[in-house]
C-alpha cells in the first residue's frame, strides 16, 4: 500500500487503468508500482555510477552538455 499519495490527471489515470487491465495487473496500483521501480531502476542501476551516466545521458538529450 502506498504511504505516500500523488496526484495524476483523471486523463492519465483512465489511461492508466486501461493499461493495467490489459498487461493483466491485479489493481492500478501493482501496475504504477511496477513501472515506478523499472524507471527507478532503469535511472539508478544497479552500481554506483550508472545514476551519474544517466543524469549525463538525460542533460546531453536536452541539449545542456555534448
Amino acid at each position: 500500500m502506498f504511504g505516500d499519495k500523488i496526484k495524476i490527471s483523471k486523463e492519465l489515470m483512465a489511461r492508466i487503468k486501461e493499461v493495467s487491465e490489459k498487461a493483466g495487473y491485479s489493481s492500478v496500483q501493482e501496475f504504477v508500482e511496477a513501472a515506478l521501480e523499472r524507471e527507478v531502476e532503469r535511472i539508478a542501476g544497479s552500481n554506483p555510477g550508472s545514476s551519474e551516466e544517466a543524469v549525463k545521458k538525460q542533460l546531453q538529450g536536452l541539449g545542456y552538455i555534448d
